[in-house]
């Protein structure tokens, strides 16, 4: 006969003013969940580490970590007379490529789903528009770039357009599939109860496409990113994607690492704004 002890359920949490209890969260999944990441991270820099103590590359092509920090200290602070990188410092140039992405990225995503509502909901438009906007996304941001920079110059204009067109089809595409898959009989019963044109799209359509809008939106956001170098190919300093562009123009490594990492996690920390986001205004996602 086995011996082996039954396993121990979370201790339920009553709920104040009755209803169900609730299982509290138990504390070995939290600390899983913070651990993983961070054994990840200093697994990588031990690799790090080891690839640049090596020897097979020069420090110009792998500097070890040390020297990326001595890096981050001198373009985040004044040395030697100089403030940060060329004069501005990464916060503020980080701060500036964020506005440029906020305002290209806001302009995307609002023509998309604004578009996305209209061809999921009239079939001929979407006929119309979907080749052009499928051509437009498989186009790499630096073939349409230069044209950019013809048409509007090399001040701001090129860069918030092009980081709009980056953003614009992921949105388009997520809210029309979303706005064509809302399910019928929804759209039949709410117009069997009175509803006018809009009413059905107001409180039927848009909270049923909702939560594919905003995976768009997050993959919108993204592609700005990516897009980011590319935008600040040309005057982009100040700007973290113009210093990456200027850094690696003179072999600086350690700067050219500096401002990747920089764009990284404050990618990570927009996502998971949007993520917090996504979470609060469609709470029933994958409940119902």
């Amino acid at each position: 006969m086995s011996t082996t002890p039954p396993l121990q359920e979370a201790e339920p949490v009553p709920i104040p003013g009755g209803g169900p209890a609730r299982r509290r969260p138990r504390a070995p999944g939290r600390v899983r969940h913070v651990a993983l990441p961070l054994g990840s991270l200093a697994l990588f820099l031990v690799l790090w580490q080891s690839l640049a103590a090596g020897g097979t590359w020069s420090e110009t092509l792998v500097p070890p970590p040390a020297k990326v920090w001595d890096a981050f200290v001198d373009v985040s602070t004044t040395h030697d007379g100089v403030r940060g990188y060329n004069g501005t410092y990464l916060i503020e140039h980080l701060g500036i490529s964020l506005r440029r992405i906020a305002s290209g990225a806001g302009l995307g995503i609002a023509a998309g789903v604004l578009l996305g509502l209209l061809m999921g909901t009239v079939r001929p438009l979407r006929s119309l528009f979907e080749p052009w906007i499928t051509f437009l996304r498989t186009l790499p941001p630096l073939a349409y770039f230069s044209l950019l920079v013809i048409w509007l110059g090399i001040n701001e204009e090129p860069k918030i357009t092009l980081l709009a067109v980056a953003a614009f089809p992921p949105v388009a595409v997520s809210t029309t599939t979303a706005v064509a898959a809302v399910p019928r009989s929804l759209v039949e019963a709410a117009r069997a109860l009175g509803a006018s044109r809009w009413d059905v799209v107001k409180d039927v359509v848009v909270p049923s496409a909702l939560p594919e809008t905003l995976t768009g939106v997050r993959l919108a956001v993204g592609v700005a990113y990516s897009s980011l170098v590319a935008a600040e190919l040309v005057n982009g300093l100040p700007g973290i994607g113009g210093m990456v562009k200027d850094a690696a123009n003179y072999n600086n490594t350690p700067v050219v690492l500096v401002g990747i990492i920089a764009i990284g996690i404050s990618g990570l920390v927009i996502d998971g704004l949007l993520l917090r986001l996504e979470r609060a205004v469609v709470p029933w996602r994958g409940r119902a």
